[in-house]
C-alpha cells in the first residue's frame, strides 16, 4: 500500500522559505482553494486576520508526482544541525570533474535566491563528491 506523505519545514518566515524551496526544487506556491483569487481573501473568509497571513505556505510539484512540502510558523529559531535533510540531486550521472562544475554551477544559482554554501566534499574512491548548503533560515541540504 503507497502512503501518502508531506514534508514539513518550521520556519520563521514560511512564505519567503516557500518562494525559496519553490524555485530550487521547480514546484508553485500551492494556489488557494477554488473560489479564492488569493491565500488572504480564503484566510479571511475563515477568520484569519491580517496577521496569521504568514502563518504557514505550502508548494506542490506542478506535474504531482513528488510530495507536497508544508512551511508552519514556529516561535523559535533553528538551534542545532539538522537530522534529516533533502539532497539535491543536480548531477545524475556525472563524475569527477564534471560532476563537480555541474554542482558549482547549481550551486551559484542557489546562492543569488537565498541559499548559502557551507563547503564542498571532493571526489574519491568511495563518494562522487557533494556540495553542502543552507536554505535562508539555516537548514542544510546537499547539492549531489
Amino acid at each position: 500500500m503507497a502512503i501518502d506523505f508531506q514534508v514539513t519545514f518550521d520556519a520563521s518566515d514560511p512564505a519567503r522559505l516557500a518562494e525559496f524551496w519553490a524555485t530550487a526544487l521547480g514546484y508553485q506556491v500551492e494556489p488557494p482553494p477554488a473560489g479564492f483569487d488569493s491565500w488572504p481573501e480564503f484566510l479571511a473568509s475563515i477568520g484569519w486576520t491580517a496577521g496569521d497571513v504568514n502563518a504557514a505556505s505550502a508548494i506542490i510539484d506542478p506535474e504531482g508526482l513528488r510530495p507536497r512540502i508544508y512551511f508552519q510558523k514556529v516561535p523559535e529559531t533553528k538551534a542545532v544541525k539538522n537530522r534529516v535533510h533533502l539532497d539535491l540531486r543536480s548531477a545524475p550521472g556525472l563524475r569527477g570533474d564534471e560532476r563537480m562544475a555541474a554542482l558549482e554551477a547549481r550551486c551559484a544559482e542557489l546562492v543569488l535566491i537565498g541559499a548559502s554554501r557551507l563547503r564542498r566534499h571532493e571526489p574519491d574512491a568511495v563518494a562522487p563528491g557533494w556540495i553542502v548548503m543552507t536554505d535562508p533560515e539555516g537548514n542544510e541540504f546537499c547539492l549531489d
